[in-house]
């Protein structure tokens, strides 16, 4: 059996012939791609950036997960939107703190249960 181990490739890309076929595959879509795809990944983003901020602010307003739980939200969504913001955040809900963000749970509760009495 060969050892290729005496034969070392000079980068692990071997002669790069594979890596430079995918980059010019990947210029090439991204020349047509950005124009059409930009705009939807910005749409996508915010979207998901705004549900992840409003998830933030509800772990902390409420609690954390127990919190978000008697609040009503499904055990399995809890799980799924800690995921998401960790993938987003790199940190969880609980540690993360956004700049420019103060929230002041106890003032949050009490407007809640003013609105609910007068409503």
């Amino acid at each position: 059996m060969a050892d290729f181990r005496s034969e070392p490739s000079e980068t692990p890309e071997g002669s790069g012939r594979a890596r430079r076929a995918w980059d010019a595959y990947a210029k090439g879509v991204q020349r047509v791609g950005a124009p059409v795809l930009d705009p939807f990944a910005a749409h996508v983003t915010s979207k998901l950036s705004g549900e992840m901020i409003g998830f933030w602010v509800l772990w902390h307003s409420l609690g954390g997960f127990e919190g978000l739980e008697a609040f009503g939200m499904h055990k399995t969504t809890i799980w799924r939107k800690v995921k998401k913001f960790r993938m987003m955040f790199h940190e969880h809900p609980d540690t993360y703190n956004f700049e420019g963000i103060t929230l002041d749970p106890e003032k949050i509760w009490q407007s809640a249960t003013t609105e609910t009495a007068e409503g």
